[in-house]
Formats: C-alpha cells, sequence, structure tokens
C-alpha cells in the first residue's frame, strides 16, 4: 500500500467515524473463509458494516478525527475488524449469536454515542441494549395500554348497565 493510498484510507476511516456514532472493535483472527463470509453476510443483513484495518491506519484516524479516543488505543493491537452501525445494539447481537457455533470474533471494544466500552465483559450489556425503534415501540404500547383498559371497562360495564336495566324492566312489582 503506498502512501497516498494510507492517506485515502485514513481519510475514508476518519470520515465513517464522524458519520456514525457507534461503532465496535473485533478480533476475527482465526476464522475460516468461509466463516469470515457467513459472518459478513450476517453483518450484511443486519445493516452492519464490517472492515478489517489496520491498527496504525484506525489510530491515525482516530487522532485525525475531532473527537477523543485515547480509551481505544490500548486494544489496538493484533487483528482488528471495525463495524459500523446505526442500531448501537446490532454488533453486540451479530458477534453473541455468531460464537454460539464459533469462538470468535472476540469483542475488543465500542463507542457509542460518545461513551466507550472496552473488554470482552461489556458484550452481555451491549447485547441486552434496546435500539431506538424498540424503545419507541415500548412506549407507545405504554400508553395505549391505559386507554385500552378505559374502552374495555366501558364497553364490558355498558352491557352490565343494561342487562342491569333489563332485569329491572321485568321485574314486576
Amino acid at each position: 500500500m503506498t502512501k497516498e493510498e494510507k492517506n485515502q484510507f485514513i481519510d475514508v476511516l476518519d470520515k465513517n467515524i464522524k458519520e456514525n456514532s457507534n461503532f465496535y472493535l473485533a478480533d476475527l483472527s482465526g476464522l475460516t473463509a468461509e466463516e469470515s463470509t457467513n459472518l459478513r453476510r450476517i453483518c450484511f443483513k443486519r445493516e452492519v458494516s464490517l472492515q478489517v484495518v489496520k491498527n496504525t491506519l484506525l489510530k491515525k484516524a482516530f487522532e485525525k478525527n475531532e473527537g477523543k479516543y485515547e480509551d481505544l488505543y490500548e486494544v489496538l493491537k493484533g487483528n482488528t475488524s471495525i463495524m459500523f452501525t446505526d442500531i448501537a445494539n446490532a454488533p453486540a447481537k451479530i458477534i453473541k449469536d455468531f460464537r454460539k457455533k464459533h469462538d470468535k470474533p472476540v469483542f475488543k471494544a465500542a463507542f457509542l454515542d460518545n461513551s466507550f466500552y472496552v473488554g470482552e465483559e461489556h458484550l452481555e450489556v451491549l447485547s441486552n441494549l434496546k435500539s431506538k425503534d424498540e424503545l419507541i415501540s415500548e412506549i407507545i404500547m405504554l400508553l395505549q395500554s391505559p386507554a385500552k383498559n378505559v374502552i374495555s371497562s366501558l364497553n364490558s360495564g355498558k352491557n352490565k348497565l343494561s342487562g342491569i336495566i333489563k332485569t329491572l324492566e321485568n321485574r314486576t312489582e
């Protein structure tokens, strides 16, 4: 790779880091070509961009970027892949699901909405995060629930009330 190509790659990484507020770093080393292809297909289906990067180029992109990514420098060792996503928990779920059959990828770190998560112990928490769409749908369901209960009570009460009135009408005095 020439110096010009490296600079272009750093620019592309810098642009992707600026445009994505969520990304994960993982180690894919040890995966066979078939396993790597399967992982890439899963990422593509779930709208996660997976790219193997050189640690030195990624570090230069971090340094070039206006954000402070020093917390991630310690994990830039060995094989590194970066996973960009709009859905914060998608890469964590992919890694967790893929590791049910394989021992890789190894989770290194994540950057989600200006927060750093460094180390394997964060993978479980990140995979259980709810996405924005999931949270919105839960809120809508919670807001609809009381209204549905009131309408249901009114409808059932209407039947009881009409039954009582009919009974009173039919009752002979």
